[in-house]
């Protein structure tokens, strides 16, 4: 990893109220912005951005497009070396206020290092299947288990056929979200124009013939 990115933390993230744990370790650089935390916390979790998110750090929350500091704070304005710092610390992410998912992010080490990444993001392990969107969540999540491991059930076809066509709940595959991880780098780095960078067509350069 290059010197020049600065530290780098080693997260846990634990799904709260499931048992058994629900879970993931990933590596991030400590200068990541929290809107983009968000976006890493989508992959490795599983979840499919469909929902309303929120970080609680301390006291204060941070959140997207808040329409006022009641709301709490544009997550994009703040970086996470500068929110937290000490190993040990922990903080909570909250999706889809409807089912009321509680993630709570540990700090595992705020100054990684393995030689063997070459890479910004990276996951380096997990437990379990991330649950389905609008399954209701905890409560809803523990009957949609409980249908789909009865194969004598009516609902058990319907529910698979909602959730995709398959469901293991024990099953995560840490290559795969790597290879997600990866997408999301190349797909979010910077470019030499912004999408909101409005030029006159008469101003934009004419490649010669």
């Amino acid at each position: 990893m290059n010197e020049m990115m600065g530290r780098f933390y080693m997260l846990k993230i634990s799904l709260v109220d499931i048992e058994p744990v629900i879970w993931r370790r990933f590596m991030v650089p400590g200068f990541i912005t929290l809107d983009r935390l968000h976006d890493v916390i989508q992959i490795v979790m599983g979840w499919k951005d469909s929902h309303i998110h929120e970080f609680t750090i301390g006291k204060k929350r941070y959140t997207e497009y808040p329409e006022s500091r009641e709301d709490g704070l544009e997550c994009g304005q703040y970086r996470l070396v500068n929110l937290i710092k000490q190993k040990g610390r922990t903080f909570r992410y909250r999706y889809d206020f409807g089912d009321n998912w509680e993630h709570e992010l540990l700090i595992e080490d705020s100054d990684y290092f393995n030689q063997d990444l070459e890479t910004m993001l990276f996951c380096l392990g997990g437990e379990r299947a991330c649950p389905p969107e609008d399954v209701g969540g905890a409560p809803g999540y523990y009957e949609f288990c409980r249908v789909v491991k009865d194969r004598k059930h009516k609902d058990r076809k319907r529910l698979l056929k909602w959730a995709g066509g398959s469901f293991k709940s024990e099953y995560f595959d840490a290559g795969a979200v790597n290879d997600e991880l990866q997408r999301y780098l190349r797909w979010s780095r910077d470019r030499f124009l912004d999408w909101l960078e409005i030029e006159w067509f008469e101003d934009s350069p004419i490649p010669e013939k």
